[in-house]
């Protein structure tokens, strides 16, 4: 259970709108995507890392009072990224290599074996 910015009453962490004052809580139709809000007079892009580094591309810009992709500057950015992309081990990427390239690698099994019937 989450508490809705704008009542604070406690809300399923699924909903889209608060049932209580009926605020929306989370993207439009996306309701895995949450909605960052402000309270107050302030925008989201006085503290989002996409304004700083000029890689925001939403139209509100730089008046937005809710966005989807707004991220905490003051956030570290190693707390994004929880688990590598590639493995760091050589025996982890070349498992990796090995998943994403099945195809080529039958290929290869194919001519090898092909190899070996005509040299018999």
């Amino acid at each position: 259970m989450t508490t809705c910015p704008r009542c604070h009453q406690s809300v399923d962490a699924k909903a889209v709108r608060c049932p209580h004052c009926f605020a929306v809580l989370k993207a439009y139709g996306h309701p895995g995507i949450p909605l960052y809000q402000t309270t107050g007079e302030t925008f989201l892009c006085d503290s989002c890392r996409y304004h700083e580094d000029d890689t925001c591309i939403f139209p509100q810009r730089p008046y937005a009072k809710t966005c989807t992709m707004y991220r905490d500057k003051f956030e570290p950015v190693e707390a994004e990224l929880k688990s590598p992309l590639y493995p760091s081990d050589v025996w982890g990427r070349f498992k990796t290599w090995c998943r994403r390239n099945k195809g080529l690698l039958l290929l290869i099994g194919l001519i090898g074996i092909s190899i070996l019937v005509a040299i018999r």
